[in-house]
């Protein structure tokens, strides 16, 4: 029974807002009615009226974007291993070349001797071999002096060459293999050396900041697996997005201000860097970018930001309030009150700049003041009367 009770008056409460609400939409029709039947007859209609001015005007836009690092880098070990130290926490600075990370580098050591005693091990035989190739060259002078005074046969001249040759061979392949061990050496060097993991650009800053960190000590990691992120803070970038309508205004250099809610009160001056040559054909916008110094660092990557640009500006214009602007035969156009201030002439015009409630217009006869309401009852020639004029019509004395 209560809920039927309640239905009821929601039902009477919910008529009643829809009657008041005719109500007031009859009212105004009948309001807007009175005014028309009475400029029908004849009666000035009543308007509302700005000056022209001249002066300057800009083509400001604001785009909505995210600032994003200048750089950013992805320090990781060449070499797979278990994490020792981390030497970086979340928001450090980073000089280039600083320790990040240290890996567990005991087989890399071992590596290491490994490869220095194979070293060891091939030059002891280079000298060995050297040794016997000078034992041959002085065996093989022997026998040819022997075989001047005719002792020696040509048989054991023949095998004294070939003894030379093959001590010298081994001299050679003896090279070899020290060449191959020093080269072993320097590779396990050189990997033992990827256990200290260091911070490494080119160009830019030379300080950076640590943006994100991946492990923690103890980890295993694999090669080229991500141990932290350094981002650039000075300067950074604005990124937004800009649709074709707007996209033939920006040009590079061109200047602008950046605002974020999470800095109220302070404004960042940037440049466009970049604009993209192409469109996304998802969105049909062109990515653009705005280098702003931020010496401060207190823009983060990350941030909404409102970037405001001028894309064109105008000296000296004709400037009318939006208000001011109507259509008639389908083209746009101003009524510019007479200097009497009793009628109103139609003024087609174009339309140029709008900056906020200002546009600029260019035409012919533009001077004085325009009607800002009451369009909708006037045409070119039309008698109207201001606020504050006699009933009887005409405008105030001027």
């Amino acid at each position: 029974m209560r809920l039927i009770v309640r239905i009821a008056i929601l039902g009477v409460l919910v008529a009643g807002a829809v009657w008041v609400g005719l109500a007031i939409r009859d009212r105004l029709a009948a309001l807007g009615a009175t005014e028309k039947r009475a400029v029908a007859a004849g009666r000035p209609a009543p308007v509302e009226v700005a000056e022209i001015s001249r002066g300057p005007i800009e083509l400001r836009r604001v785009f909505s974007g995210t600032i994003e690092a200048q750089a950013r880098v992805s320090v990781a070990p060449k070499v797979s291993g278990r994490v020792l130290r981390i030497a970086v926490d979340l928001g450090d600075a980073v000089r280039r070349g600083d320790v990040v990370a240290e890996l567990d580098n005991d087989e890399f050591r071992h590596a290491v001797t490994r490869a220095e005693a194979s070293l060891a091990v091939a030059r002891a035989k280079l000298a060995e071999a050297r040794a016997a190739l000078e034992i041959a060259q002085r065996g093989l002078e022997r026998v040819e002096s022997l075989r001047k005074q005719g002792i020696a046969t040509d048989e054991e001249h023949d095998e004294a060459r070939a003894e030379l040759s093959a001590r010298s061979a081994a001299v050679e392949v003896a090279e070899a293999e020290v060449a191959r061990a020093d080269s072993e050496v320097a590779t396990a060097t050189t990997r033992l050396g990827y256990t200290r993991v260091t911070a490494e650009w080119t160009g830019g800053e030379e300080l950076r900041y640590v943006a994100e960190r991946m492990v923690d000590p103890g980890d295993t990691v694999a090669g080229n697996q991500s141990l932290v992120s350094i981002v650039e803070l000075d300067p950074v970038k604005a990124v937004f997005h800009v649709t074709e309508a707007d996209y033939g205004r920006l040009e590079v250099g061109q200047e602008g201000t950046i605002a974020t809610t999470a800095l109220p009160g302070e404004e960042f001056r940037g440049a466009v860097a970049r604009i993209a040559p192409a469109f996304r054909n998802s969105s049909r916008q062109a990515r653009v970018e705005m280098s702003i110094r931020n010496p401060d660092r207190h823009l983060k990557p990350g941030m909404f930001v409102r970037a405001e640009l001028v894309l064109d500006r105008r000296e000296t214009a004709t400037i009318v309030p939006a208000a001011a602007l109507a259509q008639r035969g389908g083209r746009p156009g101003v009524f510019v009150l007479g200097p009497a201030g009793e009628r109103v002439s139609w003024r087609p015009v174009t339309v140029g700049i709008r900056e906020g409630e200002r546009v600029e217009i260019g035409g012919e006869g533009l001077e004085g003041r325009v009607v800002t309401l009451g369009h909708q009852l006037i045409d070119d020639g039309s008698a109207v009367i201001l606020p504050g004029s006699p009933a009887g019509g005409g405008a105030e004395s001027e």
